[in-house]
């Protein structure tokens, strides 16, 4: 069985989408699934409403408590876990992973699994220049400009050592080998 580490940190671009492709997959595979949020993503899943169907869903859920989890980083760095996945990622957990910084659960679980063979795949809401849409709690669609230094630093982070950054939530169907 393979077992999956998903990380997520407080976007709330991509967040329904990267949660129902997890969900779908979930319900598809016997992947085993261990689920750790940001502080704030667990306020953005709150917010969006989500809350309730990620823990009834994933029930192997940590929430951040500190930036030294060996319960999460340790099985990371040895290969108990299969791959890991932070999706969505902000802008500010990419900058703080490109730059080296692991001051929280989900960058210093990223910078102890890259010193290990586990494959990290990352996404970054903040990848393309220009202006993108996104959606609010409210539903309501509006648009956004991208930071020049935001979408540099994804462009630095795909070229970090055993990271693969996503474009999208789909393309985890095909990480994981399902279609």
């Amino acid at each position: 069985m393979k077992r999956i580490a998903w990380g997520i940190t407080g976007s709330g671009d991509w967040t329904h989408e990267t949660y129902n492709v997890m969900a779908d997959i979930k319900k598809k595979t016997d992947l085993e699934f261990m689920v750790f949020l940001s502080k704030e993503g667990e306020g953005v899943l709150k917010w969006y409403g989500i809350w309730d169907e990620i823990q009834r869903d994933f029930p192997n859920f940590k929430t951040d408590a500190g930036p030294n989890s060996p319960f999460i980083a340790g099985p990371l760095q040895v290969g108990y876990y299969d791959m890991l996945f932070i999706a969505p990622a902000t802008a500010n957990t990419v900058a703080k992973i490109v730059h080296g910084i692991a001051d929280s659960l989900v960058t210093n679980v990223v910078a102890q699994t890259s010193k290990g063979d586990t494959p990290i795949y990352i996404l970054p809401v903040d990848q393309i220049r220009g202006k993108i849409k996104t959606v609010a709690p409210t539903g309501k669609t509006f648009e956004l400009k991208m930071r020049e230094v935001d979408v540099s630093n994804s462009e630095k982070l795909a070229r970090m050592e055993n990271i693969t950054v996503l474009k999208s939530p789909e393309e985890i169907y095909d990480i994981v080998g399902i279609s």
